[in-house]
C-alpha cells in the first residue's frame, strides 16, 4: 500500500504563517509519487490551507473533532463542519488530547464512528508511556487502545482507517523507538482487530528526514505521523523525499 505521511502542526501557525508554509512547500516540488501527504493545521487555518492546496495532491486534515454533528458543545467542531471546509482526514485520540483534555477510549470510539459516518478518514493515535514501555507493556497497552477505538466499527470500514502508533515517551523528545521494535508493536496493532490487516499503520514520535527511511523499510510501518519536522517546509519535503528510500516494494 502507498506510504502515508501526515503532518500534525499542533498549536502552531497563524493563518498567514500557514499560507506561507503551503506556498513554500509547493515551491519545493515535494516528491509525492511514493507517498500520500496530509497536513493538519489548526482549525482557524483550515480554510486558508485548503484554498492554498487547491490543485495539489496534498490533502488537509484536522487535529480532532467532536462526535456530535451539532449541539451544546461550546468550543467544539463537528465532522460536517470539517467536511464543508474540504477536510478529508482527522487525527483522533492523540496522547496530548488524552492528557490535556481527558479524552477517553470511549470518546475516541464515538469520534471514530462519527468520522466514518461523515466520510472522513480517522487517524487514530495510540501509544504507551515511558513507564509502560519499560515494564514491557507497550503491546498490551496499544492493543487495548486499538480495540477500544474501533469497537463496533464494521470490518469493511476498517480498511479505510489509519492507526498511528506514537510512543508517548518519543513525542517531541528526540527519542525514536528502534525500527524493529516499533515494527513488532505495530504488528500487534495490525492483528488486534479483524479488518486492520489492510489498514495503514503509521509510526509517530520524533520522526525526521534522517530516520524516516529506516522506519518505512519495516513491513508493518506504512508511513508516519510527523510533528516538529512537519512545521518547516524544507524538513517536511525532505521527509516525503526520504520516505521513498524505505518505501515497501
Amino acid at each position: 500500500m502507498k506510504t502515508l505521511i501526515v503532518g500534525n502542526w499542533k498549536m502552531h501557525k497563524t493563518v498567514a504563517a500557514a499560507t506561507t508554509f503551503v506556498h513554500q512547500l509547493l515551491a519545493l516540488k515535494p516528491d509525492l509519487n511514493a507517498a500520500d501527504a496530509v497536513v493538519c493545521p489548526t482549525f482557524t487555518a483550515l480554510p486558508a490551507v485548503a484554498h492554498a492546496l487547491d490543485g495539489s495532491t496534498i490533502e488537509v486534515g484536522a487535529q480532532t473533532m467532536h462526535w456530535a454533528s451539532s449541539g451544546a458543545h461550546t468550543g467544539e467542531v463537528s465532522a460536517p463542519m470539517l467536511v464543508e471546509l474540504g477536510v478529508r482526514w482527522v487525527i483522533l485520540g492523540h496522547s496530548e488530547r488524552r492528557r490535556d483534555d481527558a479524552e477517553s477510549d470511549l470518546s475516541v470510539n464515538r469520534k471514530v464512528i462519527a468520522a466514518l459516518a461523515a466520510g472522513l478518514i480517522p487517524v487514530v493515535a495510540v501509544g504507551e508511556t515511558a513507564e509502560e514501555h519499560a515494564a514491557g507493556l507497550a503491546a498490551e497497552r496499544v492493543v487495548a487502545q486499538t480495540r477500544a477505538a474501533f469497537d463496533g466499527v464494521a470490518s469493511a470500514d476498517l480498511a479505510r482507517c489509519v492507526v498511528a502508533y506514537e510512543p508517548i515517551w518519543a513525542i517531541g523528545t528526540g527519542k525514536t523507538d528502534e525500527p524493529a521494535d516499533a515494527n513488532a508493536t505495530m504488528g500487534e496493532i495490525r492483528g488486534a482487530v479483524a479488518g486492520l490487516a489492510h489498514a495503514r499503520i503509521l509510526y509517530g514520535g520524533s520522526v525526521k528526514p534522517d530516520n524516516i527511511a529506516a522506519l518505512i523499510a519495516q513491513p508493518n510501518i506504512d508511513g508516519a505521523l510527523v510533528g516538529g519536522a512537519s512545521l518547516d517546509p524544507a524538513s517536511f519535503a525532505a521527509v516525503l523525499h526520504n520516505a521513498r528510500k524505505g518505501a515497501h516494494a
